[in-house]
């Protein structure tokens, strides 16, 4: 009976172990061409006619993919919408969008990021036109309330956020009134600073700066049950 419950104790800690093993977590960042926190009313004036771009950003804090280790890496996505994104009236897809992989992760790193992302945002990165292969960083606060972030992709991309204070309530009636693009455990709006990409590949470039478009957030995933994906793996640039 004593060695039964030694056994059984020694399986489920086996399992914890297992478990806590193929979580994959880290650090979240997105940018929008349009506000994210704001009154219907504003954003009602705006859609169709902008929030078709958007810079997104993961950082592993620890975890794999695909069995590939991650710790520290970060890949990141700028995307060209047809449409709003989170509009529910139209249509954004197809999206074209430009991946940015950290130039420090080897070519089975570089797969298993790519392959994360588009795991992350569904149909958003399903059509990748471009990799780019740059140093990427994502630096968020431990305390994701302060709303400081910044995140550098080579020269191609960049988001400077700040937390969201008084004179950011212009009507008084302002929410997230776009939820976030991807998964997230949590995510608090921001003021996007700077939400700039200069890459190529989506025939546009943009700059705009002082905008409440941004997330910033943590994301965690249960890795268990992923394969590699020979179709997820482009070719990079």
């Amino acid at each position: 009976m004593r060695n039964a419950t030694i056994l059984s104790v020694a399986f489920a800690l086996s399992l914890a172990v297992s478990a806590q093993a193929q979580q994959i977590h880290g650090d979240y960042i997105e940018s929008r061409s349009t506000d994210v926190y704001v009154a219907q009313c504003f954003a009602n004036g705006e859609v169709g006619l902008t929030g078709n771009f958007a810079l997104m950003a993961w950082r592993v804090e620890e975890g794999s993919w695909n069995g590939v280790k991650l710790d520290g890496l970060t890949v990141a996505a700028a995307v060209r919408a047809r449409a709003t994104l989170g509009d529910p009236y139209g249509d954004p897809y197809p999206a074209q969008s430009v991946l940015m992989v950290d130039k420090a992760a080897d070519s089975a790193q570089r797969a298993a990021l790519i392959a994360f992302a588009q795991h992350q945002s569904g149909r958003l990165l399903e059509n990748i036109v471009r990799v780019d292969y740059v140093p990427v960083v994502l630096d968020i606060p431990a305390d994701i309330h302060n709303g400081n972030a910044v995140l550098r992709a080579g020269h191609l991309a960049t988001i400077i956020t700040r937390p969201l204070n008084h004179h950011d309530h212009i009507c008084g009636n302002e929410s997230n009134y776009y939820p976030p693009l991807t998964s997230v455990d949590h995510a608090m709006s921001a003021v996007a600073l700077t939400d700039e990409f200069q890459g190529d590949g989506l025939d546009s470039r943009w700059n705009s700066h002082d905008r409440r478009s941004a997330y910033v957030g943590s994301f965690s995933e249960d890795a268990s049950a992923q394969m590699p994906d020979a179709d997820a793996h482009p070719v990079g640039q």
